[in-house]
């Protein structure tokens, strides 16, 4: 899945989708329990702001078509579920962020990167310092 535009001004799930759309996968994520129909959703979403059902429904056959939720019809009902969990959409999306800064503005972003590491915890220093070891160990 790729995400088209990657908003900087905002903050968590909103860099990446709508606020709606935000809403949505963070109550799939959180639950964690399989499939939800429609009006599953609608009704968690209306406990914290009335909702139109189509609306929802709208924005749940948008995510599918961004390949972030599948469906499944069962009978009448359409049932929907995450393609991935949270931490791997998360992890594949920084990937390509930072593969299209990389390809973009080349060794600047490494070096704007290590430089923004001065409060960063060990243990995160020491992987980056195994990453690099490996990679010039492949590179020979």
């Amino acid at each position: 899945m790729s995400i088209k535009r990657f908003k900087y001004n905002e903050e968590g799930l909103s860099r990446f989708f709508g606020p709606l759309e935000a809403r949505i996968m963070e109550l799939f994520w959180d639950r964690e329990q399989g499939e939800y129909s429609i009006k599953e959703v609608q009704q968690s979403l209306d406990s914290e702001k009335n909702i139109n059902f189509n609306t929802v429904m709208t924005v749940m056959n948008r995510l599918v078509d961004k390949g972030v939720l599948k469906k499944r019809v069962s009978g009448r009902v359409s049932l929907f579920s995450p393609i991935q969990t949270k931490e791997e959409f998360l992890e594949e999306q920084s990937k390509k962020l930072t593969e299209n800064l990389l390809d973009e503005f080349g060794g600047v972003v490494i070096s704007h990167m290590i430089d923004s590491l001065t409060d960063v915890d060990e243990t995160l220093l020491n992987k980056l310092e195994q990453k690099i070891q490996q990679l010039k160990k492949d590179k020979l």
